[in-house]
């Protein structure tokens, strides 16, 4: 997909408006209604017709696929931005917090993107690159700021996002908030 958009002429600004559009309300319709939403339903909410959304994403499987690009396209840009935060350890846990938050769309997506056969984590290596050089960034700011335990590495940052986002992916908001604060407390070094 990477590929294909890199060597297609670039859109009209109205194209690409209707693109973002789509996307926007495909995100919104699938996190509100989960996957087996209609394509229809995304036209709807993005005030277009439905052979605008066919003339972007040919197949249901390829607007998933650009859904996913954008919500870790997304977590990358919200990592980055919080990079020279003033309060190292919030920075951190505000971004740790976004990303359990939005865990269960983009698990939604990527679980039926691989029951359709697609390799979700091809074409995206850029993105994923990008996603943990801005986290490590926000990790090690946060350490240095005494925020963050020292002996915690990357690595282990990564498996307690991903088990905490699958962890509560299902769960109301007010306890995904208590499963957080134990995993917060578990990661705050001892006087912060």
């Amino acid at each position: 997909m990477a590929a294909e958009q890199a060597s297609a002429k670039p859109l009209r600004a109205d194209a690409a408006r209707n693109r973002a559009k789509v996307l926007d309300a495909a995100r919104g319709v699938f996190a509100e209604l989960g996957t087996g939403a209609s394509t229809e339903e995304v036209a709807k909410r993005a005030g277009v017709g439905i052979g605008t959304v066919f003339r972007h994403f040919p197949t249901k499987e390829s607007l998933l696929e650009a859904v996913l690009g954008e919500i870790l396209a997304g977590f990358a840009e919200e990592a980055r931005a919080r990079g020279d935060s003033p309060d190292p350890g919030g920075a951190f846990f505000d971004f740790f917090q976004l990303v359990v938050g939005e865990a269960a769309t983009k698990n939604a997506v990527s679980a039926e993107l691989a029951d359709a056969g697609v390799d979700v984590h091809a074409g995206r290596d850029d993105v994923r690159a990008e996603l943990r050089g801005a986290l490590g960034v926000l990790l090690t700011r946060a350490q240095e700021a005494g925020s963050v335990r020292g002996d915690i590495g990357f690595g282990e940052v990564m498996a307690l996002l991903a088990g905490t986002s699958r962890a509560t992916e299902n769960l109301d908001v007010a306890t995904r908030a208590r499963v957080l604060d134990v995993v917060f407390d578990g990661l705050r070094a001892s006087h912060a």
